[in-house]
């Protein structure tokens, strides 16, 4: 496979995956750090520092509606609920470091 039909393909990927993510509005990003140690801020993060990588500058708000779909006070205010105890406990002990 040619690098460019590569990067297509992963684009075409990501996409589909902030798609998705924007239509599973019932997933928290706690619950998704929880299990797999990342979640939509950490996406808008990397899209930042990609950006940033091509020297393009790329606002944190503006990363996160990228990903959100929305800006991210909208999207925290229609669909983030409080964490509970237990969601709290299990990011504490499995926080990720990046």
């Amino acid at each position: 496979m040619d690098e460019q039909t590569k990067q297509e393909l992963e684009a075409a990927v990501f996409r589909r995956l902030v798609d998705h993510l924007r239509n599973r509005t019932d997933v928290q990003n706690i619950d998704m750090m929880n299990l797999a140690g990342f979640c939509r801020n950490c996406l808008s993060n990397w899209y930042q520092d990609a950006a940033a990588e091509k020297g393009v500058s790329l606002e944190k708000a503006d990363a996160r509606e990228i990903v959100y779909g929305m800006p991210y006070e909208d999207w925290k205010s229609k669909y983030q609920s409080e964490a509970t105890a237990e969601q709290k406990a299990a990011f504490e002990k499995n926080k990720p470091q990046h």
